[in-house]
Order: C-alpha cells, then structure tokens, then sequence
C-alpha cells in the first residue's frame, strides 16, 4: 500500500500545548490560569477561582435568550424573571454538557479507531501524532467547558444538576449507529464519519456565543478558546476523512457516507429531549405544552446552520450528492 500524502498533516503538527489565547486579554488569561491550576489538581474545580469569580457578571445574561427554542413562546413570556433566567443558565449547562459529551463520547473514541488502526490503513507515525494532539486538546476542551459549568453553578448558587440532562442528541444518535453497524469495520467506519463531523461543524455550534457583548465575559472567553482549536482540527479530520476515503471500496464508502448524513443531522439539529428534561425540573407551568408547541417544533430545523465545512469536504471528494442531506 503506498504511503499517504502527509504534507499537509505534518505542517499542522505541533507540541500539545493549551488553547491559544491573547495574554493581553484579561478574561482569556483568567480561563487560562483557571485551567492550568485545575488540570494538576482536579478537586480544585470545586473551589472558589478567584480570577474567573471576580470577572463574573450577575447582570449579564448566561445564554443568548434567542437560541431558547420556544424563547417567544407565551408560557416562557409570562414567567418571571428569576424562572427565565434560571432557564438560561440551564441553556448554558446544557451547552456545555453538549460540547463534552461529543468530545468524550464521539471525537476522541473516532479519534482512537485512527490511532488503533481499527481500519488497517498502516497510519503514518506523523499522522497518529497529529491525531494524538488533538485528543490532548480535547481534554483541555472538557475541562474549560466543566470549569464554565461550575462556576455559573457556584456564582448562581443554583445546583443544575447535569444528572437531570438526557444524553445529547449527537450523542444518542452516534450511540444508535454504532449499535446498528454490522461489522468491527463498520462500527470503525460509523465513528470516523461522527468524528469528521464534529470535528468540521463544532465552530460553527461554538460560534453561537462568541459575538453577543450581553453575555458573560467568561463564557464567551471559554467558547472562543475552544473555538480557535477546533478551526485547526477542522482541517486535520478534513485530511484524515481523505486519506481513509481513498483506501476503502465501495461497500465501505456507502457506510461511511450513510454515517456522514447520520452525522450531520444529529450535529445540526435541536434536542427536544434536554429541554423537556429542564422544563420538567423546573416545573415550569404549561411545561408539557410549551415543549409540544415549541421545542418539538424546532427539533426538525437547524440549531446550526452551517454546514459548508463538512460540505466543502464532501464536494472535494466527489459525494456531495450522494449524502442523503438537504444542504
């Protein structure tokens, strides 16, 4: 088998290292300090920062109200304020908890397929480097958005038990087509698409929250962190995705673009089940209608819009049209 074309992958690589940051910008640096203080002793996560407590705002907003799914509907109108914004800080947990879960339980397991050759591709040692950085970055990623989570919890004084919180919609359906897959190489080959796709569309769902001043300075300092890395993952899973595609027949193609489109839409799509979980906890009043009205509705649009990296990819590789997506 001929030696993959590496170029592009080795001038990515680089010595795992934390997010990069503006040391002149006082918010990224605290997040930063926050991060590199906790990752050697973790219970420290439990206790007060003193950087990122000082810098928190009780009057910004912890979630843009307008990514509330049933934000204009009039059970939510009528609520008082305490109840809407224990709504948004429930928003921001479960965001949080979203970006987790695809990291824990889809990037880095797609990731170890690739370094385990569970797909007998023989992976060059400058390309299971390159993937081995970025499962680093991921844990750095986890803990940035558990420190986030913590201290809204902790400034809030509001419990927000994650406990409460389903598995997120990426998460189950990558679970479901794991399960489904026929085969060890299929399993390996539904994982790598999941991967891809996160690893390609993850900046879009982070920028959600990096362009709204009314937020919390230490949320959106954490989204854009995470969001500078995942841009440079973006185009290391974009060269992975090839090197496999042009070692694997059509049996195995088919697979893996039928696991692409799984991908895209449980990435892309609400999760109308971790908002009924959080309107149930809150017992908010009409909860039961304002998930069948709002939030179900929703479920079948997009919460992230764009799509043009994954497709750009597909485009490259001549399958575009051969995923069953509705671009």
């Amino acid at each position: 088998m001929a030696e993959p074309d590496i170029t592009s992958l080795r001038a990515q690589l680089r010595p795992p290292s934390l997010p990069r940051h503006d040391p002149t910008e006082p918010v990224e640096s605290s997040v930063i300090r926050a991060l590199t203080r906790s990752w050697g002793i973790r219970a420290t996560v439990k206790k007060r920062e003193p950087d990122l407590d000082d810098l928190f705002d009780p009057d910004r907003l912890d979630f843009p109200e307008v990514l509330i799914p049933f934000h204009t509907h009039r059970r939510y109108r009528e609520l008082d304020e305490r109840r809407r914004a224990r709504l948004r800080a429930w928003a921001w947990i479960a965001y949080n908890k979203n970006v987790v879960d695809i990291e824990q339980y889809v990037v880095n397991p797609g990731f170890a397929s690739v370094t385990g050759d569970a797909l007998g591709i023989g992976p060059h040692d400058t390309l299971v480097l390159g993937v081995m950085q970025a499962m680093v970055d991921e844990q750095y990623h986890t803990l940035m958005h558990h420190n986030a989570s913590a201290l809204t919890r902790r400034r809030r004084g509001w419990m927000l038990p994650e406990s409460v919180l389903p598995p997120s919609r990426t998460v189950r359906a990558h679970r479901d087509a794991v399960a489904r897959a026929g085969s060890p190489r299929a399993e390996a080959l539904v994982r790598l698409a999941f991967t891809t796709v996160a690893e390609t569309s993850i900046s879009a769902y982070l920028g959600l929250l990096t362009e709204d001043d009314a937020l919390q300075p230490v949320n959106r300092a954490t989204v854009a962190l995470h969001r500078r890395d995942e841009l440079c993952h973006s185009s290391l899973a974009a060269e992975l995705l090839k090197i496999v595609f042009a070692e694997l027949g059509r049996t195995d193609r088919r697979v893996l673009l039928d696991a692409l489109a799984d991908g895209i839409v449980a990435f892309t799509g609400g999760d109308a089940a971790t908002w009924a979980a959080i309107v149930e906890h809150e017992r908010i009043p009409g909860g039961k209608e304002l998930i069948a009205e709002a939030v179900a509705a929703a479920e079948s649009g997009r919460v992230v819009q764009d799509c043009s990296a994954i497709r750009s990819l597909c485009t490259e590789l001549g399958v575009a049209e051969e995923l069953h997506i509705d671009w």
